[in-house]
């Protein structure tokens, strides 16, 4: 474990032009971890398939790929079950924990089965070596994981991404937490450098070899694939990271495609552990907690009027108080929704035991939670956009496309109800900081609002096929009342007159068919004749039900019905 150095020790000069707000020393981070946790949206494989199973292509034997699939803790060896898993398990309420880790065991006899999460892990990639600007050498992290998790029932996957480092500048740990989660840039500098990216990005693999190398520079690739597809184009590193996964409408081949669901900055996990804490000011905090550039310490990156609230607002300080001593831990926790930090002293032996330590709550309870939250918003923004796409291929004139349009709208019902009973929880935790810090990290993300919003465009979907179902099926009913009075008609005829027009019981069987033919054939036409004008005929025999309507106006309803003109104006309608 490293300790905090002697308060004497030489640190980092704040690197700044400016005399006057020039500190001769700076706090070091002895310890950083960084998480990143990047939601996409997955492509169906299969039309009209609910259940993709897009996991199973990196299961497959087949291809030498590098991604396998992580062995559950609680299915193995009960021998190696230890305290950090169960501590973990308790942490949640009944029904987060069957969502997060299944029930019944490997025998899966519980009628709950196993966990609705599938987690792929890539193998071959081991450090990341990163260049930042304004930074002369580049700065080596170590991977400690990169997985992929899916969910059974949603086209949605997350890629958690976790690195490490020791002895770090604050300069440099605020550059890796506001540029290194960068899908692509939003804009160029003029030396040709990706707007708010770092220089370059490397995976090197475990025997220091390069696998794939940023390409945020590259201008003239972003711009044309943006011009010719309409969506944003991933840089290389990101896309090589996630193969055989492949980018929607770009030429590489994959298992099964992807496409960004939110925006380029990738949400970010942080978990500090400075030399001395408290030497951190205002402006360093509001830097850290709302993840932005490296800037001078006695100034705000916004104005004060904007951070009059930010310790209110992003700040959970049950365990941070500077100005008295105490017994445990001083420890800041901060979440603006896209980033969530911790903030401590490396000589807290509590703050970094990743066993049962605030850095490994950080690694496994609070990792849960963020994974939990993102993947709400996640999978509530991939069903809006299935209604948008839904909508999009409708064509109203096609009676295939109404069909298909009402057959994706009923799946994404089904799906988002599934979705409300088996993920959606406002609730993960009775223990009071874990609630909390849930309970800030969604209403920073908004998805307590985003779910109403979903559920009630879907609601109005549902509603809108079934009043068209209740139309058509009135509609139904109206023809035939119209087809049932016209046959009213013969039948008081025929009853007023006997059945027995023709006496011909006792005639043979030829001459049977032949005057059953010459009546079956002249009804048929008349039903089907009155089938085809059954909506005008309704029209004209309510207009001759209407006790207002004059003589004139009711034997008009009536010659409406064959009235060529008439016709041809509802065609052009």
């Amino acid at each position: 474990m490293t300790t905090a150095p002697d308060s004497s020790a030489e640190r980092e000069p704040l690197p700044s032009g400016d005399d006057a707000a020039y500190r001769p020393f700076r706090p070091r981070v002895y310890k950083f971890r960084q998480i990143i946790l990047w939601p996409v949206q997955l492509i169906p494989r299969q039309d009209g398939a609910q259940i993709q199973r897009h996991w199973e292509v990196l299961s497959s034997p087949a291809g030498n790929l590098p991604w396998r699939e992580v062995a559950d803790e609680f299915t193995g060896d009960p021998a190696e079950f230890s305290e950090r898993h169960y501590k973990e398990f308790v942490t949640f309420l009944p029904y987060v924990q069957r969502f997060l880790y299944g029930e019944g065991g490997p025998d899966e006899r519980s009628v709950f089965g196993r966990s609705s999460i599938k987690v792929f892990r890539r193998q071959d990639v081991a450090q990341a070596r990163v260049v930042f600007p304004n930074e002369s050498a580049a700065t080596l992290f170590d991977v400690v994981h990169a997985d992929l998790y899916f969910f059974h029932d949603l086209d949605v996957a997350i890629l958690a991404m976790e690195i490490a480092a020791e002895d770090l500048s604050l300069a440099t740990a605020l550059n890796a937490m506001y540029r290194f989660g960068r899908a692509y840039p939003t804009h160029w500098e003029p030396s040709g450098r990706g707007g708010h990216c770092a220089e370059r990005v490397e995976w090197l693999g475990r025997g220091g070899e390069v696998l794939a190398t940023s390409d945020y520079g590259d201008r003239q690739k972003y711009l044309a694939f943006v011009g010719e597809h309409r969506i944003p184009c991933v840089a290389a590193h990101w896309r090589f990271l996630l193969e055989p996964l492949a980018l929607h409408h770009s030429g590489e081949r994959g298992g099964f495609r992807y496409r960004e669901i939110e925006y380029q900055r990738m949400p970010v996990m942080a978990w500090l552990a400075f030399d001395d804490a408290s030497r951190l000011t205002r402006g360093d905090m509001v830097r850290l907690g709302l993840v932005t550039r490296p800037g001078d310490p006695e100034t705000l990156p916004y104005s004060e009027r904007f951070l009059i609230d930010f310790e209110y607002r992003y700040c959970n300080d049950r365990y941070w108080d500077q100005t008295r001593p105490h017994d445990w831990p001083s420890t800041r926790f901060m979440s603006n929704g896209h980033a969530f930090v911790v903030v401590g002293n490396v000589g807290d032996a509590f703050f970094t035991d990743e066993a049962s330590g605030v850095l490994g709550q950080f690694r496994h309870q609070h990792f849960l939670l963020g994974l939990i939250a993102h993947f709400h918003k996640a999978a509530l923004l991939m069903l809006s956009d299935r209604l948008v796409v839904a909508l999009a291929r409708l064509d109203i004139h096609g009676a295939e496309s109404i069909r298909r349009f009402k057959r994706d709208i009923r799946q994404t019902m089904e799906i988002f109800l599934r979705f409300t009973h088996r993920y959606w929880f406002h609730e993960v935790s009775d223990q009071a900081q874990t609630r909390e810090l849930f309970r800030m990290w969604s209403d920073h993300l908004g998805t307590d609002g985003l779910y109403a919003e979903v559920r009630q465009r879907i609601m109005d979907m549902a509603q809108y096929l079934d009043s068209d179902q209740l139309r058509r099926q009135a509609e139904t009913v109206i023809r035939l009342t119209v087809v049932t009075t016209l046959g009213l008609i013969g039948t008081v005829s025929t009853g007023f007159l006997g059945m027995n027009l023709i006496a011909e019981a006792d005639s043979s069987l030829p001459l049977k068919l032949f005057y059953f033919v010459l009546v079956f054939v002249p009804s048929l036409a008349l039903v089907l004749y009155a089938v085809a004008k059954s909506k005008r005929l309704s029209e004209a025999l309510e207009t001759l039900a209407d006790e207002r309507a004059a003589l004139g106006e009711k034997l008009r309803a009536f010659s409406s019905v064959w009235s060529r003109k008439r016709a041809r104006r509802r065609h052009k309608a």
